[in-house]
Parts: C-alpha cells; structure tokens; sequence
C-alpha cells in the first residue's frame, strides 16, 4: 500500500463518477478541503482494494455514499473525510497514527468513535451489539458528530439491505426501528428519521408496507383537488395580510400511519381523514401573525393547539401546531414556523453546520442534545451491564413527551407516564434519593403519580428518606431507573461489608483472636496475596459466600505466625450472628421452608447469593450440614422488622363460597395474600395452598387459628410441616 502520508494534489483525472458527483455536492467547501476530501477518497479506495459489497459494487462506494449523504446537510470536512474512512481502521491495514497523520487528530477521534466492536470477543450477539452502542454513544458525548456519521452509515445500508439475506434484513430492520430511528428523533433529524423508520418497516413486514402504501396512493389521488383548495386559501389568506409564507402539503408515511392505527386503535381511513399542511414565515412574531390569519379563515378545534416556540420540545424542535375545522368536514393540522425552525426540525443537530442559526442556546437542538447525551455518560459510568444500559437508553428515546415546571418556573421534558419520581431524578438525584411526597398543582400527591403536560410539581424530601426498591416499578425514565440500582447496589455492598465483619470476627473469635489483633502488614500482604484492594472487598466477599470465613480467619492466624494447633479450632465454637431481616442485600431466604423469626434457623453460605437462611428441620439442611465449612451459626434478633413469606395448606369442605370465607379470616388476622391455589379438588372437598405474608411465628399461629374457627376447615397447617 502506498505511503498515506504523500499529500500532494490529488489527481482528479480518473476520479469514478460517483465521486466526482461527492466532488459537487461539498462544492460549498473552500478548494483545498474539497481536495483533501477527495485525497481521502483515493486513501480510503486504496486500504479497501479488494473488499466488496454483498452487492458485488467495490466496497468504496459505501463510504463515499456515506459521505454524500452527509454532504446533502452542509457537514464540515472533517465529518466528510471522517465518514469516507470510517471503516478503515476495523476492516483493513490502515492504522489509526497513519490517519491522524493525513488527516488530523480529529478526523482519527471520529473514525475510532465510529468503529465498531464486532472484532471483540463478547458471550453474545446482543452482548457484542449493546457494548458497540455503547461505545457509540460514548464517542457522540465527546463529538456529537459522530452520531451524524453512524446515522448516515445505518441510512446507506438500509437503502441497500436488499443484497442482505433475510434474516440479516429482519435483524438490522428492527434494531433500526427500536434504535437508530429513535435517536434521530431524539437528535431532532426528522428527515433522517422518517426514511430510517419507513426503510425499517419495508424491510420488517413488506407487505404491511406495501397494502399501507397502496391505499395512500389511492387515497391522495382522490383528494388532490381538496387540498389545492385549502393550500390556495391558506396562501391567499396570508398574503392578504401582508405575511410572507410559503404553504406546503404533508402526506403522512406508513410506517407513521402504521404505528398511529395500532397505538391508538385508528382505522386507516380515520388517518387520513386528516389534511396536514406546513406554512413557513420570515420571523417568530410571523409565526404568531400566522396564526391568527389561520384561525380566522377557518375555527380552530378546541384543546388541540400546542405552543413548541415558547415550550420547545427536548431535541430543540419548535414550530407551532393547531388543528383547523375546514371546508370538507376533515380536520386540518397545521405546522407554523421560521425557515430556521423548518431547518432545526428536519436536520436537528446537523442544522448547525448548514445553517448559521443565532438562537439562544436554551433553544438549540445541539444544547439539548448535549444535555442528553451526558445524562447518558452518567447513566453508563453507574450501569455494569451494557444489556442494562441500552434498555436505559431505549426507554429515554421516548416519541411522546410530557412538558412540566419547576416551583422556579423552569420547564422540564419527560417521557409520557413520568411519575413525580421521574421528576424528583431529573430535578437532582439528591432529590429523588430523599423525596417522600410531591405537590402537583398545589395538591398532595404520591411519588408514584403520572403527571400531564403543564402541571407544576414540586418535591418534598426528608433527609432521612432513601430509596426502595419497590421505586423500580413505578420510574419510566433511565436516569430514576440507574439512580435508584446504583443506591441500592450501594446499600448491598455496605450490608455485605458488615455482615463480613460480624462473620470474620466471630470465626477469628473462636481461634483466640480478633481482627483488630491482626497486624496491617499481614492483612495487606493477604490482601494482596488474594487480588482484593481493600479490606471492604474481603469483607464482602466473605458476606456475599465467595469465600469461607473460618478459613479466612485460620490463613489470617497462620499468617500471623501462630501455632497450627491454635488455627484449627472447630468452627462450631463460634458464637451465633444475630439478624433483623433488614440485610436483604446479603440474606435471602429458602422457599423450601420459608423461615420466619421465631424459628430456630441457619444460614448456608451460596457462592454469589451471600447466606441462605434455611429452618434448621428443613429437609435440605441434612444435605447442606455435609459441607460444615459453609454452615453460619445464625439466630433470630429480638428486634425484628418487615413481613415474611409462608405457606399454608388448607383443606375445605368444598362448598360455594369456601375460598371467601378462609380469605376473611385470613385478612382479619392482619395478613396478606400473596397467591392461592387449589392442590388437589373432588366434590366433597378440596386442598388449597396459601402463600402469605406475616411478621412472625407468632403471627402465623395467630392466622391458623382464625382460619380453623371459620367451621368450613377440616385441617389448617404450615407448609412445609
């Protein structure tokens, strides 16, 4: 391969058509950065000689195609010189100091950022496909430009999927669907997204596609004629006040009329019963002007006016909308907006480069996207799993949002069914770590609340307060969602750490000793004999069941240069660990026989799980005493919080309302019921199972009891026995 770094004039002479054609469209680039394009071309067609598309076309053309693309929006160079080379570095010989070399730091930043991970070794696809988006959004939080190349990339191969096989085809359609078309919305780049989403649905289900697009054809050509009207009434109105606009028609897409008929059970003729028209003016105030015009040419509907100008959404789009009673009965949606707005709302973060817009920045799609973007940073540097982490980021690419204020007037956008918890999160997560209530419009409300566009919330905290785990199910967005995990992960470490503690020093108790006893020279050199970092970490590690606590204590004695003879003391003169039920992080506890306080228990150490706490009559306990080095000497403490499971079968006279009259008795004993269950039934009587919740032993015998004074009960007992 020939040397990348001779940078002399690039010979045009030979230059393939479709390159000459990339030649023209970045013709509003100065001389030399159109000719450092075109250098990049020839670097690029040199490290890929050879390669091939499925389709047989010589695999440059894609890049340069990708590269065009991003031509038609008005990128810089570097963007342009980045994308004809963003497969250089994964798929052939270049290497990255080459590029940045030619090209520039920057043009090397946004290559790396764009390439993929496919040559990692990863357990899975999905896996492998998580971790690459990963790194993706990672490098679009650096460079928001990189995003633009990738979208581009993903746009050209879904023009070209018909080389692919069908699986490939599904496969790539859906991620398409549920990933790329999204962040585009999210980035404010409807273009993009439209042909992204109705290449996605082509590719899915062809002939959904297909009927969809047939009956708009149909459809359009019979009320052409309508709209010419309404477009020329529109337009006759306008100038007759003296605004400067221009009106054009919008014809919905199917994938958009596809989605809308099964979100909102709509028929297709329901759909298109609707006129949609675009008027684009001069200035804001000529958006208001333009508003005014409309409505009194035609009535508007009642409720269905939205201000995006003073209110814009989360990816920067403003425009006005109303929707307009017109002459043949139908609806008529109206868009009205600036050149500049028409601008941000088809390009997004790409309006940027092609237009030179002098918006504050509260208002810019790239403010805003920059604003998402390192949410997300946040979000993954507190996310181990990048499964995790793309579900966080699926569930922020919301389509509908709700648009709410702050006590300081402060507007903030959330996905549609946000609770007041999403909302405590997006204030800060101190707040929502803390909140205990909120105040929607001045009214008391609970966190779980879903809240609706306009109102004011306010949250109350406590200091006290902190998260629940029961807090998962009631959060929509990614950043409630990785807040609330990191909290809770936080709280299992902290339980393991003590529970480690209390475990080492009892085992270090019964060789004579304690930790405090252990010299910090002979603990760092097991620390680091054993690859842990800190004390925490053993501490853990012996709570969570990866390692055995008196063998630990017998290393750390035998470390500290004491006699055999004394490590070997017999682990059962440990004395018992008391537990409240609150190390819920560490405990777990056996549905083979559901033990609850006041039982006589013990704990088995489960690699990964921590102690698993069985009754000591448990049936298992006989297999689990054959490795004594796992069995922890555990008992109840006085002190016991929080409702337990148990189990009771029941057997009835079977009779018409039987089950009612056993529930009654079961709830007026304070208990609750979690699941019930017929074993075995004939037709003079029946057994049921009972799955329950109660404080204690005491509890329980309290519930059988009620339970067996009902008269409609021949046995009531716990189960297991």
């Amino acid at each position: 391969m020939p040397a990348v770094t001779d940078s002399s004039t690039p010979d045009t002479s030979t230059l393939p058509p479709y390159v000459l054609a990339l030649k023209e469209r970045v013709a509003y680039l100065p001389e030399p950065q159109v000719e450092r394009v075109v250098r990049a071309y020839q670097v690029g067609a040199v490290a890929h000689e050879g390669q091939a598309r499925k389709s047989g076309e010589p695999y440059i053309t894609h890049p340069v195609a990708v590269a065009g693309i991003l031509a038609e929006l008005g990128l810089d160079a570097e963007t342009i010189i980045a994308a004809i080379l963003h497969d250089t570095l994964e798929d052939t010989a270049l290497s990255r100091t080459e590029l940045s070399g030619e090209f520039g730091e920057t043009v090397a930043e946004l290559v790396d950022g764009v390439t993929k991970l496919d040559k990692m070794r990863f357990s899975s696809r999905q896996e492998a496909d998580a971790e690459s988006f990963r790194k993706m959004l990672l490098a679009m939080a650096r460079d928001l430009r990189v995003i633009l190349i990738k979208l581009a990339d993903r746009l050209h191969n879904m023009r070209t999927l018909g080389a692919k096989d069908a699986p490939s085809r599904r496969r790539i359609a859906r991620e398409t669907l549920e990933i790329y078309a999204p962040i585009a919305q999210r980035l404010g780049m409807n273009k993009f997204k439209a042909e992204l989403q109705d290449l996605g649905f082509r590719a899915l289900y062809p002939d959904r596609y297909r009927v969809i697009s047939e009956r708009i054809r149909a459809a359009l050509g019979n009320r052409r004629e309508a709209m010419g009207k309404i477009e020329t009434a529109l337009s006759t109105r306008l100038t007759a006040e003296h605004i400067t606009a221009r009106v054009v028609g919008r014809i919905k897409s199917p994938w958009s009329i596809y989605s809308k008929m099964r979100s909102e059970h709509k028929t297709f003729a329901q759909l298109m019963d609707v006129y949609g028209f675009r008027v684009v003016v001069d200035s804001a105030m000529s958006c208001y002007m333009a508003l005014g015009s409309v409505h009194s040419l035609y009535k508007p509907v009642d409720r269905r006016f939205k201000d995006f100008i003073a209110i814009p959404k989360a990816n920067g789009y403003q425009s006005l909308h109303t929707v307009l009673l017109g002459p043949f009965g139908a609806p008529i949606e109206v868009q009205i907006r600036t050149a500049e707005m028409d601008s941000v709302a088809e390009r997004g973060v790409a309006a940027h480069w092609a237009y030179k817009t002098d918006s504050g920045p509260a208002n810019s799609a790239q403010a805003r996207a920059r604003e998402w973007l390192s949410s997300l940073a946040d979000s993954q540097a507190h996310t181990a799993s990048s499964s995790e982490f793309i579900e966080n980021v699926k569930i922020d690419l919301f389509p509908d949002e709700v648009y709410l204020f702050t006590p300081r007037g402060d507007i903030l956008a959330l996905p549609r069914n946000a609770t007041a918890l999403d909302f405590a999160y997006a204030v800060h997560t101190d707040v929502g770590d803390h909140a205990v209530a909120a105040r929607v419009d001045k009214k008391l409300v609970p966190l779980r609340t879903r809240l609706e566009s306009g109102q004011l919330v306010e949250i109350i905290t406590a200091p006290s307060a902190v998260p629940n785990p029961a807090w998962l199910e009631s959060v929509v967005t990614g950043k409630a969602r990785t807040a609330i995990r990191q909290y809770l992960k936080h709280l299992q470490h902290e339980d393991a750490v003590d529970f480690g503690h209390r475990m080492l020093d009892r085992a270090l108790d019964a060789l004579g000793t304690s930790l405090d006893a252990i010299p910090p020279a002979v603990l760092d050199r097991f620390l680091e004999t054993a690859k842990l970092k800190r004390l925490e970490e053993l501490l853990s590690e012996i709570a969570l069941g990866n390692r055995v606590p008196h063998l630990v204590a017998g290393q750390l004695v035998a470390a500290r240069g004491k006699k055999s003879s004394d490590v070997q003391s017999a682990p059962h003169a440990m004395e018992k660990i008391r537990i409240t039920g609150a190390e819920r992080g560490v405990l777990s506890f056996g549905n083979c026989c559901h033990p609850l306080p006041g039982d006589e228990i013990i704990g088995y150490l489960s690699s990964g799980k921590g102690i698993v706490v069985h009754r000591v009559e448990c049936p298992n306990v006989v297999e689990l005493r054959k490795s004594p080095e796992r069995c922890v000497a555990i008992e109840w403490d006085r002190d016991v919080q929080g409702d337990y499971r148990a189990e009771l079968r029941i057997e009835v006279i079977n009779r018409p309302g039987v089950l009612a009259t056993v529930a009654a008795a079961i709830a007026a004993a304070n208990s609750n019921i979690e699941n019930v269950e017929y074993v075995e039934r004939d037709a003079a009587a029946a057994t049921l199972l009972f799955a329950l919740e109660v404080k204690n032993r005491k509890h329980l015998a309290e519930v059988i009891r009620r339970v067996r004074r009902t008269g409609v009960v021949s046995g009531a007992y716990r189960y297991p026995l």
